[in-house]
């Protein structure tokens, strides 16, 4: 186990020169698909899962628009990556179990998600708390906000309550025992 620990922060390592050389959106896409999620790139009904099927073309041609991160090793380490992404809408973190608060905390700091993210799911993260939840506070043009089976979510009201009030034209889908 302290194995793949040790080769998921490998894979979540920031590679700043690369970021330089091929842009922020490929760099980030290398990334996701090295920890097992997927990408979708504007104007494109797919989704990309393979690493060497990333398609080519001039620097800066293809841009995220989503991410589907399932069963993946995305961790806080990796998260840089995201800073130079500028046309993120969707973004899901399904089963990860390396996504904790400090994650989302450092999602809802990326300035450029603040303006692009507009539906965020997260779903069987078991590490996400209320405080991870009320970090989300600072996604300004936040549309829509899936909760489900989050166990370390103890005071639901009022995170919630909170939550709404930060971000009143949020829509909030709760699926939380």
């Amino acid at each position: 186990r302290a194995f793949w620990g040790w080769l998921n922060a490998v894979f979540n390592k920031v590679d700043y020169e690369r970021i330089q050389a091929v842009g922020p959106d490929r760099a980030a896409s290398e990334w996701l698909l090295r920890c097992g999620a997927l990408v979708r790139f504007q104007g494109s009904p797919k989704w990309q899962q393979d690493y060497n099927g990333l398609p080519t073309g001039p620097l800066g041609k293809y841009k995220i628009e989503a991410i589907h991160a399932t069963d993946s090793c995305i961790m806080y380490r990796g998260f840089d990556y995201l800073d130079g992404l500028e046309h993120v809408t969707d973004i899901k973190l399904e089963k990860c179990m390396y996504i904790q608060d400090e994650c989302l905390q450092r999602l809802s700091e990326t300035t450029n998600l603040q303006k692009s993210l507009l539906q965020l799911k997260i779903i069987s993260c078991g590490n996400v708390t209320d405080k991870g939840i009320l970090a989300l506070h600072k996604l300004m043009n936040l549309q829509y906000l899936y909760l489900s089976d989050l166990p370390g979510i103890r005071e639901k009201e009022t995170t919630f309550h909170a939550l709404q009030q930060a971000l009143p034209k949020l829509e909030l889908e709760l699926d939380l025992e």
